[in-house]
């Protein structure tokens, strides 16, 4: 059964035996409006502190578009009369975070195009899964004149290796499901008949281990980006 506190307008939440599936509907793209950000935070801050759950599971309504970029309209609205401001309160930023650093597994099942904003959240994902020949992802910040503002810049250099990732962010292409796999953007590139019952069952299976072991496995492999001796520790 759906629990009482994940009332959102855009995003549809179901939470069965440890895992909460979270589907995506904001016709017609999934467009990141600013209703939608608020949603998204509103659901990273609630999967971190609902005990029932240990896995979330985001998905799309709509199978050809998973998330796509932040709100062009909103982000035209910004003030650019001063200085850009160099600040660690950057909203986006810290709703990213969360579902990397919750003690909860995260697990984006991209089977449509993800871009722009869409793309840096779901980076911050513990997992990520696309289907073959249909999955695609993209940053087209530069072309229109701005940069990934959502993480993009960090994390991309980290999980492909800075050459692919100035790749994917000046070249401004779209990145197929294949490549995304073996450049390690993806973990696995499934056919669109295999995702949903692979997905399901690494997710159940996820939920089914002890809580108290998955939240410090998780906390362990996050140290990872400490010096080495500091991870040991953890």
């Amino acid at each position: 059964m759906t629990t009482k506190a994940y009332d959102y307008a855009h995003i549809q939440v179901n939470v069965d035996a440890g895992v909460a599936w979270a589907t995506l509907d904001n016709p017609p793209i999934n467009l990141i409006t600013l209703p939608l950000f608020i949603e998204l935070t509103r659901l990273a801050e609630e999967v971190e502190a609902d005990d029932n759950v240990r896995v979330l599971v985001m998905r799309s309504a709509n199978p050809d578009f998973f998330l796509a970029h932040f709100d062009v309209e909103a982000i035209l609205g910004f003030s650019t009369e001063t200085e850009a401001e160099r600040s660690p309160n950057n909203a986006f930023h810290q709703m990213c975070e969360r579902y990397r650093v919750m003690e909860k597994a995260t697990l984006a099942q991209i089977e449509g195009r993800v871009g722009g904003g869409g793309s840096e959240l779901v980076s911050a994902f513990d997992m990520r899964f696309g289907v073959l020949g249909k999955t695609l992802i993209n940053q087209m910040e530069v072309p229109v004149g701005i940069l990934p503002g959502g993480g993009g810049t960090q994390r991309l250099p980290r999980m492909l290796g800075r050459g692919r990732a100035l790749e994917v962010i000046l070249g401004a292409e779209d990145l197929d499901a294949e490549t995304a796999e073996r450049w390690g953007y993806l973990n696995r590139a499934l056919p669109a008949a295999d995702i949903a019952a692979f997905v399901e069952k690494l997710a159940r299976r996820i939920a089914g281990h002890p809580p108290e072991a998955l939240r410090l496995a998780k906390r362990a492999v996050n140290a990872a980006s400490l010096p080495l001796a500091e991870g040991l520790i953890e």
